[in-house]
C-alpha cells in the first residue's frame, strides 16, 4: 500500500472549500480557512494542513466552532485592538484581525491586536506573511490546548504556543520565523502516530514525567488528561535549555490570553466538549517607523547573505535562514502535493456524504 498519495494542489483546495461550505461555513470563511490549510501543506508543514480538516468538521458538528459567531471589538485605539472572536473558526477571525492591523499600521506605523474566544487558527506564519506582502514586519502568536509540561513538572499546563515573526528583504526571500515553543507541535506526533514510528525521547514524557518514544501513548494521555505531554523547546532540563522554551511559551500565553482577558494555560480547552477559547496576538509594523522600507530591506539582504555565506560545517553544502526551506517547498508544491495515504482516505470519507471524491495518484 502506498504511504503517500499525490493530489493536484488546486483540486485539494477546492475540495476543502466544498467540505467546509457543506458543513455550513460561509463561502468567504471557507476560502480563507482552506487557503491557510493549503498554505501549510504547500510549505511542508503537513501537521497543520488538510490533515486538520476532520478536526474542524468535528468542531462544527459538535458546536465547538460557531458558524455565525458574534465577532466584536472590545477595545480599539489608533494602534491596538482587542477582539472577541465569538467562538468562530480561528482562521477567518485571525485573517480579518490582521487585515485591520495592517490598515492601521499604514497610517499609524504600528498596530497590535490581542484576540480572545477563538479557535485553532492554523499555521502562525500565514498571518505574518500577510504583513510581509505589504512590506511590513509581521508578528503572529497563539496559545493552544495545554499540551506542554513546564520545566520540572509532569503535567501539561501550557500550549505549544507558536511564535512567528517576519521581516521583508529586497532581493532575498523574506526572513520568516514560524516555530512552536515546544520541541515539536502535537501535529508532529500525529504524523508519527499514523506510521507508528517511534519519536525521539526528547519530544515528550509519559504520565510520570519520564521521556517516551511512544507517540500513541502521549496522544492518548493528552486526550484523556492522564498526565505527561510535550516538552518545551530545549527539552526537559535546564541543562539543555528547556526553561527557555518554557519561558517563551509563557510569553505567548501572556500576550494572547492575558492582554485580551481571554483564556490561558489550562483554561484553554478547559472543559471537554465546550468551546476552547483560544487566544491570539497579531501585529504589523510599518518599516517607515524606523529607517524606511528601502534601507531596511537592503540591510536584510546584507544580513541574510552574511548568514548564508558563513563557513559551512564539514559535510554541509548549504546554510538556510528562517523560512527559506518553506519558501522552496511552497514553489515546488504549487501544482501537486504529496499527502499521507491515511489523510487521503480520511478526506474522502468526509467527501462521501456529499458525493465528492478527491482524486489521487
Amino acid at each position: 500500500m502506498k504511504q503517500r498519495i499525490y493530489v493536484k494542489t488546486k483540486e485539494l483546495e477546492n475540495f476543502t472549500v466544498t467540505i467546509l461550505k457543506n458543513h455550513g461555513l460561509n463561502e468567504n470563511d471557507s476560502v480563507i480557512t482552506a487557503s491557510v490549510l493549503l498554505s501549510a501543506d504547500r510549505r511542508g508543514i503537513e501537521s497543520h494542513g488538510v490533515a486538520r480538516l476532520k478536526r474542524y468538521v468535528d468542531g462544527i458538528r459538535n458546536g465547538i466552532i460557531k458558524l455565525s459567531p458574534k465577532v466584536s471589538t472590545v477595545v480599539e485605539t489608533p494602534v491596538s485592538l482587542v477582539v472577541d472572536g465569538g467562538g468562530g473558526m480561528g482562521q477567518p477571525i485571525a485573517y480579518n484581525t490582521m487585515k485591520r492591523c495592517i490598515e492601521k499600521a499604514k497610517n499609524n506605523m504600528i498596530c497590535f491586536a490581542s484576540v480572545r474566544n477563538s479557535n485553532h487558527y492554523g499555521i502562525a506564519g500565514y498571518y505574518t506573511l500577510m504583513a510581509l506582502e505589504k512590506n511590513m514586519i509581521g508578528i503572529s502568536l497563539t496559545n493552544s490546548a495545554p499540551l506542554v509540561v513546564p520545566t520540572f513538572a509532569k503535567d501539561a499546563v501550557i500550549g505549544t504556543n507558536p511564535i512567528s515573526i517576519g521581516i521583508p528583504a529586497d532581493k532575498q526571500r523574506p526572513f520568516l520565523l514560524d516555530m512552536a515553543t515546544s520541541t515539536v507541535p502535537r501535529g508532529k506526533l500525529e504524523v508519527y502516530s499514523r506510521t507508528e514510528d517511534p519519536i525521539p525521547d526528547s519530544w515528550a514524557t509519559d504520565e510520570n514525567g519520564i521521556p517516551t518514544d511512544n507517540s500513541l501513548k502521549v496522544l492518548d494521555n493528552l486526550l484523556n488528561r492522564r498526565g505527561g505531554g510535550l516538552l518545551p523547546l530545549g527539552g526537559g532540563t535546564e541543562m539543555t535549555g528547556g526553561h527557555k522554551g518554557y519561558g517563551l511559551g509563557s510569553v505567548v500565553d501572556i500576550f494572547s490570553g492575558i492582554l485580551s482577558s481571554g483564556a490561558f494555560g489550562k483554561n484553554v480547552y478547559g472543559k471537554k466538549g465546550e468551546p476552547p477559547e483560544v487566544a491570539h496576538f497579531l501585529g504589523a509594523i510599518n518599516l517607515e517607523a524606523f529607517m524606511g522600507k528601502d534601507e531596511i530591506k537592503k540591510n536584510m539582504d546584507t544580513y541574510i547573505e552574511m548568514l548564508k555565506s558563513s563557513n559551512k560545517a564539514d559535510g554541509q553544502d548549504k546554510i538556510f535562514v528562517a523560512g527559506e526551506k518553506e519558501y522552496i517547498a511552497n514553489e515546488k508544491n504549487s501544482e501537486k502535493l504529496s499527502i499521507q495515504s491515511k489523510v487521503f482516505d480520511i478526506l474522502n470519507e468526509l467527501g462521501e456524504e456529499f458525493n465528492i471524491k478527491l482524486e489521487g495518484e
